[in-house]
């Protein structure tokens, strides 16, 4: 694990269609942290990050050039309230580079953005058991906001 002093400056600034393969690998090694089977493609990311109508807004974090990190939020709304919001779907810094403040840094520029888009508020959620996770988001301001209602999913 590399410490802050000792990386050259880290970058941080929204994806571009050539981080798609960098984005992808990350996203597949988060997703088999997860337990989970990737089925993401070249494809899914450029139409969700940068099609048309893109679904996702995603940042990226380099040292040097080389992506080492991302983040990717999507839209909230609390339409009863006149409220847009933001949730922190994905955040990860490479194994090797962790420790190093990168994923502060990937939250504070995705505040950032959620105020640039309007938004009055930030949601992110973690594995229960991802206590190092947690501590940072309450270090980094956010306030514990565990659920209190059923949520039900409809596949299409």
């Amino acid at each position: 694990m590399q410490r802050e002093s000792s990386l050259p400056a880290i970058e941080i600034r929204d994806a571009v269609r050539a981080d798609a393969p960098m984005i992808l690998s990350m996203i597949e090694a988060l997703a088999r942290h997860h337990g989970d089977t990737p089925t993401a493609s070249i494809q899914t990311i450029e139409r969700d990050m940068f099609g048309d109508v893109p679904w996702v807004y995603t940042l990226v974090a380099s040292v040097a050039g080389s992506i080492v990190g991302y983040a990717s939020l999507y839209p909230l709304v609390q339409l009863q309230l006149g409220s847009r919001g933001i949730d922190m779907h994905h955040l990860f810094v490479e194994p090797r580079v962790r420790g190093a403040g990168i994923g502060k840094q990937l939250i504070a520029a995705s505040i950032d953005k959620a105020r640039d888009l309007s938004c009055t508020y930030m949601m992110v959620g973690t594995h229960p058991e991802n206590l190092n996770a947690q501590a940072i988001y309450l270090a980094c301001g956010f306030e514990r906001r565990d659920g209190t209602h059923p949520r039900f999913r409809y596949l299409i």
